[in-house]
């Protein structure tokens, strides 16, 4: 059983990494424009085959995505474009900012859209049960970005109290107090705004899955026994409503690499969006390869570790064959 899915998450994989090698291929541009800039145009035919030949984007493009594979197999996934250095490096330079701010924003806006979304159910129909879903619908409905502008014109522009830009501190050194201090005051309001727009899609998720639990007949039964409410609310409710909450959160996880695009760029913050954002424009095949690659296994994973913790969770949704 355990081998089959597997399987399927290989083979899904596969298809992914061959769109993942076309994408960048299909989008207009030339990586040349980014190397050499305007200068191009003034460029003998010779040395534009020169400079590609040095990034080997000049083999056709079967050659092209056989090394690519052969790459991948052997952890080598070429040179940047842009940076000018290997892809694996830029990477990991990028990804723990990108696992730091998502991470944290999940964290918060996970175990917030889940309390009030519990609270709200359990008081549905109620004033704070229309509040807060009124209040989350708002904060839902705001692009991301503006949302971050107007923390950046409150807080820094207005206030002066956080500064706008990047993770750290240029010129403080790396380990002191006082860096470590700069990077928690540059994450406050990209974390804000992250937690903002996303706690009402697991606030929706939790008070729907919650609200449906209560009026199953269990809940019921677990009245007329003479149980105390919260023991009701917390032991046999939410225990039934946690898969589809569980679900969202798994989801959010595997998103978790791929960094939130907008606000990274917003911010000027040093993660995986603003890399990838960065590589788009100047075309840079390579390293777009090598982030949609760490997105798309990123995104399998946490897919698949779902997949196994579902019988855990509930066994419900056991399948023939597997036992907790």
């Amino acid at each position: 059983m355990y081998l089959r899915i597997a399987a399927q998450y290989v083979l899904v994989l596969i298809v992914t990494l061959s769109i993942n090698f076309a994408l960048p291929r299909i989008a207009p541009g030339s990586p040349l424009l980014y190397l050499v800039g305007e200068d191009v145009a003034t460029m003998t035919q010779a040395e534009q085959d020169q400079v590609l030949r040095e990034f080997k984007l000049d083999r056709p493009i079967v050659e092209q995505f056989v090394n690519y594979a052969v790459g991948i197999v052997q952890g080598d996934l070429g040179v940047s474009v842009r940076y000018g250095m290997p892809v694996w490096d830029v990477l990991l330079d990028h990804l723990p900012w990108t696992l730091l701010l998502m991470g944290t924003s999940l964290l918060l806006s996970a175990s917030a859209g889940t309390v009030i979304g519990v609270f709200a159910a359990w008081k549905q129909g109620g004033k704070h049960d229309i509040g807060a879903l009124t209040l989350v619908l708002f904060l839902g409905s705001i692009p991301p970005f503006w949302v971050a502008m107007l923390l950046i014109t409150f807080f820094s522009a207005q206030l002066g109290w956080l500064p706008s830009y990047g993770a750290y501190a240029i010129g403080v050194a790396s380990g002191t107090p006082e860096y470590y201090v700069e990077v928690v005051r540059r994450m406050i309001m990209p974390i804000s705004a992250l937690a903002l727009v996303n706690t009402g899609n697991m606030f929706l998720t939790a008070r729907s899955s919650m609200a449906m639990a209560l009026e199953e007949d269990y809940i019921m039964l677990a009245h007329a026994k003479g149980l105390r409410e919260l023991t009701v609310v917390f032991k046999h409710g939410f225990r039934n409503a946690l898969l589809p909450i569980y679900t969202n959160v798994m989801v959010s996880m595997g998103h978790l690499i791929g960094g939130a695009m907008v606000i990274e760029t917003v911010f000027s913050y040093p993660g995986l969006g603003s890399t990838i954002y960065d590589s788009v424009l100047a075309r840079d095949y390579n390293l777009l390869q090598g982030a949609f690659l760490l997105v798309t296994i990123s995104v399998l994973a946490a897919n698949f570790i779902a997949d196994m913790g579902y019988p855990l969770l509930d066994p419900r949704v056991r399948r023939p064959g597997v036992s907790a």
